[in-house]
C-alpha cells in the first residue's frame, strides 16, 4: 500500500507534459514538457543540480555567457529564470561539457576545463571560476576539438583529446594518401586521459593516458553500476571521397560503425589503423593502412565495441540511467544521443535521435530502442539544414526526469514517466520499434533510396558532388556549426584568387562567415584539374543564391604557379 501512495505522489508531483510532447515521439505513458524554447548561445551538454537547476553549456559561449542557467519557479515544468555566467573568452561552437560533481558545475570550452562551486539556494555561484585543466598544445585549435568530461567514485575526471585528423593521413583528407605509421598523433591525442578532479591548473602532462586509438570522443559516461567508463566513439569519414575506387557510396554512407566501448585502462580502440564494420561484424583495416600487412592480424585482439551503431550517426552524449521515475526496463541503461549524420549523400541523413540500450552486468542485455524521436521533423532529410532541431545533451534530475538539449535553437525538453512502471513491456515499446522503420534511423536500400538531385547535372557539379557535398551539403547550407554555407559567403563570391587558393591549398584555423564563426579543416584539392577546380568553383559561384562571375582554368592555373603550398589560416590571408 505505501509503495502504491508513494507511486502516486510522485505522479502527481511532477508537472503536465505538453498536448503535443513537444513534437516528440515517445514511448507509451510518457511525457514531455518543453523547459524552454530557444536560448541566444544555442545549446550542447546540459547538467541538472540536486535542487533542479538546470545548466545549459552555450554552443556559442563567451567570456560571462559560457553556462546558462534556467530555474522553473512554479512546477509547471517551464523555466522561469535564465541567467547566464561563466567563461573566459570567445567559442567557435564546440565548447561541449556540463557536469555537476560533488558540489561543483564543471563545463569546456574548446580548450578549457572549468568549474564553479555551486552556491546552495542561488542560480549563479557565488565563487570565483576555477580553471581546471587548459589544452595547451600549440596547435591551437583543430577538428575533434571538443572536450566532454566525466568523473569516477575515485575523484578522477576523463577527458578525451581528439585526433587532430580523419585518419592520420600524410595530407588529412586527401584522396589516396597514405596512413603515417606509426601515427605520431596517437602519443598525445586519439584518446582519453585520467586527471585529478580537485587539481586546479593542470595540463595534459599531468594527466595518465587512460585509453587510445579513439579518434573522436564527444558522448562519454562512468556507469557507477560496474564501475566502469564507457564512452561512444564517432568513425570515420570520407570512405568514398578518399578511396572511390574501393568503396561504393552506399558502404560510404553506413560505414564505419559508431563504436560503444566499456573502457578500462590500457584500451586500445585500434584508430587510426583499423575502423569497425558493423555488417561483417569485424574490425577491418583502414585504407590508408592496406599495405601494412603486419597490422591485419592485430585487429582480433583490439577491444571490440558492445555495439557498432550504423555510421555517421554522430553520439553526442550518453548517460546511464541511475533513477526511480522511468519503469524498470530503464534502470542501469544506457540512453545515447545521436546528433545525426552530414555525409550520407546521396542517401538521407540519419541519426537524429535518442537512443536506449538496456544493460545488465555490464553488458547490453537485448537489442537497442528508439526511445525519443521527432527532432528532425522531416522525412527524409536530405540536408543537415533540413532538420529543425538536432538532439545533443542527456541529463536526470533530482526527481528522475530525462532532460535532452537541442543545438540548433538551444530547445530543452523533460521527459517524465506518467504510467504504471509494473506493467510496461512491449506493448507499450512497439510504437517506438516502428520508428526504426523511418528513413533517417533504418539502412537505406542501395538502390531505392538514392536521393536524386533535381534538373539538369550542370558543370562543376559532379565535383561538387564528389568532393564537396558531404560538408557543404545539397543545398549549399552547411550544417550550421562544422561546414559554412556558400550562399552569400564572403568567401564564394568575394575575391577569386582567395576562394582558388582555398580550394587548392586547404584551410585550417578559425575563420568567419557571414558573421558566424567557424574552425574547422577544409581538406587541400590540388589534385583537381584546372579545368574540374574551374568548374565546381564557378558552380558554387553562380548557385546557392550567388551570382558572381565565372572562374577559368586560366585563373587557376596561374594561382597554382605562385601560390605556396600549405593550408590558408585564417580569414586575414
Amino acid at each position: 500500500m505505501l509503495s502504491i501512495i508513494t507511486a502516486c505522489t510522485d505522479k502527481q508531483s511532477l508537472p503536465e507534459g505538453d498536448p503535443d510532447n513537444g513534437g516528440l515521439f515517445l514511448p507509451q505513458n510518457f511525457e514531455a514538457v518543453v523547459v524552454v524554447d530557444s536560448l541566444d548561445g544555442k545549446a550542447r551538454q546540459l547538467a541538472v543540480s540536486d535542487n533542479g537547476d538546470v545548466y545549459v553549456k552555450a554552443r556559442y559561449g563567451g567570456k560571462d555567457s559560457s553556462v546558462i542557467a534556467l530555474r522553473d519557479t512554479n512546477q509547471d515544468g517551464k523555466a522561469d529564470v535564465i541567467k547566464l555566467f561563466g567563461g573566459s573568452g570567445r567559442e567557435r561552437g564546440y565548447g561541449t561539457a556540463m557536469r555537476v560533481y560533488n558540489g561543483y558545475l564543471y563545463f569546456t570550452s574548446e580548450l578549457t576545463v572549468f568549474r564553479y562551486k555551486l552556491t546552495p539556494g542561488k542560480l549563479v555561484p557565488e565563487g570565483a571560476q576555477e580553471v581546471i585543466l587548459e589544452d595547451d598544445h600549440p596547435h591551437g585549435m583543430h577538428e575533434h576539438i571538443a572536450k566532454p568530461i566525466t568523473f569516477d567514485n575515485n575523484g578522477h575526471m576523463y577527458v578525451p583529446f581528439g585526433a587532430p585528423s580523419n585518419s592520420c593521413q600524410e595530407s588529412n583528407r586527401t584522396p589516396g594518401s597514405p596512413g603515417i605509421y606509426p601515427c605520431p598523433l596517437l602519443e598525445d591525442h586519439g584518446g582519453v586521459w585520467q586527471f585529478d578532479a580537485n587539481k586546479v591548473g593542470q595540463t595534459q602532462k599531468d594527466g595518465v593516458k587512460y585509453a587510445t586509438g579513439l579518434r573522436s570522443v564527444v558522448a562519454m559516461d562512468w556507469n557507477t553500476d560496474d564501475n566502469n567508463l564507457y564512452l561512444v566513439q564517432h568513425g570515420r569519414d570520407d570512405l568514398l571521397r578518399l578511396w572511390s575506387e574501393k568503396y561504393s557510396p552506399w558502404e560510404s554512407a553506413v560505414l564505419p560503425a559508431e563504436e560503444f566501448f566499456r573502457v578500462q585502462k590500457g584500451m586500445d580502440g585500434g584508430w587510426p589503423y583499423f575502423y569497425y564494420d558493423q555488417i561483417k561484424k569485424k574490425k577491418v583495416i583502414n585504407p590508408e593502412y592496406a599495405g601494412h600487412q603486419d597490422l591485419v592480424a592485430k585487429g582480433d585482439s583490439l577491444e571490440q565495441p558492445l555495439i557498432g551503431f550504423p555510421g555517421h550517426w554522430a553520439p553526442n552524449d550518453l548517460f546511464f540511467y541511475t533513477g526511480n521515475q522511468f519503469p524498470e526496463h530503464y534502470k542501469k541503461g544506457a540512453f545515447i544521443a545521436f546528433h545525426g549524420s552530414t555525409n550520407r549523400a546521396p542517401y538521407p541523413q540519419s541519426g537524429y535521435f535518442i537512443a536506449f540500450v538496456p544493460f545488465e552486468n555490464g553488458k547490453p542485455s537485448g537489442e537497442w530502442e528508439v526511445f525519443a524521436d521527432g527532432f528532425a521533423k522531416v522525412d527524409p532529410i536530405v540536408n543537415v539544414s533540413d532538420a529543425i532541431y538536432r538532439p545533443m545533451g542527456i541529463a536526470m534530475g533530482p526527481d528522475g526526469s530525462l532532460y535532452i538539449s537541442e543545438t540548433e535553437k538551444g530547445k530543452v525538453w523533460r521527459i517524465m514517466y506518467k504510467g504504471d512502471k509494473q506493467n510496461f513491456g512491449k506493448e507499450q515499446l512497439a510504437s517506438m520499434e516502428k520508428r526504426k522503420l523511418v528513413s533517417s534511423i533504418r539502412t537505406p536500400d542501395q538502390q531505392k533510396d538514392i536521393i536524386k538531385a533535381s534538373g539538369l547535372i550542370v558543370a562543376g557539379q559532379k565535383v561538387f558532388d564528389t568532393y564537396c557535398i558531404a560538408c557543404h551539403q545539397q543545398n549549399g547550407r552547411g550544417d550550421s556549426q562544422r561546414f559554412p554555407p556558400l550562399g552569400g559567403s564572403e568567401w564564394v563570391v568575394g575575391d577569386k584568387e582567395r576562394l582558388i587558393k582555398v580550394l587548392l591549398n586547404g584551410l585550417e584555423g578559425p575563420i568567419e562567415v557571414k558573421g558566424k564563426p567557424y574552425n574547422n579543416l577544409m581538406p587541400q584539392h590540388s589534385f583537381l584539374s584546372n579545368e574540374d577546380a574551374a568548374n565546381v568553383l564557378t558552380f558554387i559561384r553562380k548557385n546557392f543564391g550567388n551570382k558572381a562571375s565565372a572562374i577559368t582554368p586560366e585563373e587557376v592555373n596561374k594561382v597554382r604557379k605562385t601560390a605556396g603550398k600549405g593550408a590558408v589560416a585564417t580569414s586575414e590571408n
